[in-house]
């Protein structure tokens, strides 16, 4: 798995591709239970019956629930050492191209498309693309921005 310890292993791991991760079934606990932390009980989500009558065929995961999963998925196959604090600073683009079903498994794989100074962090664009298996389109593609802080001594 790499490993990033500085701004200039950032900087070079560019187009480089990370992962992919474990694949993840999406049951329908998991579902609930974001319903429940986000209060978007939307039918399609979480009522069983209606859903199977429905246009997917079953409930399907809240697009945000996928994206909700990027970090957990990409702590997979790469990780940021010698930082003193990394913080999610947005999204510059996010698509649910493909509805989760329930019992569906995801997985995550990124590429690093920009890391370049902003004060005292290096921002980081990571593009990630939640496969659905065996479907031929994703279910999300999403470029997250991320601020990492490093410790002193941390080089350029």
């Amino acid at each position: 798995m790499p490993t990033f310890s500085s701004p200039r292993e950032l900087r070079a791991a560019i187009d480089q591709e990370l992962g992919p991760s474990d694949w993840l079934e999406i049951t329908q606990d998991r579902i609930d239970g974001f319903a429940e932390a986000t209060g978007d009980h939307q039918w399609i989500h979480v009522d069983v019956e209606r859903a199977a009558k429905g246009p997917f065929g079953s409930t399907i995961a809240h697009g945000f629930l996928t994206l909700s999963l990027v970090p957990m998925l990409t702590r997979q196959y790469y990780s940021v050492e010698n930082a003193a604090m990394t913080v999610n600073y947005g999204l510059n683009r996010v698509r649910f191209v493909s509805p989760v079903r329930v019992g569906s498994r995801l997985r995550a794989r990124s590429t690093i498309v920009e890391a370049a100074d902003v004060g005292d962090a290096v921002q980081v664009i990571l593009r990630t693309t939640i496969e659905l298996d065996g479907a031929t389109r994703p279910a999300c593609v999403v470029d997250g921005v991320t601020r990492v802080y490093f410790r002193d001594g941390a080089s350029g």
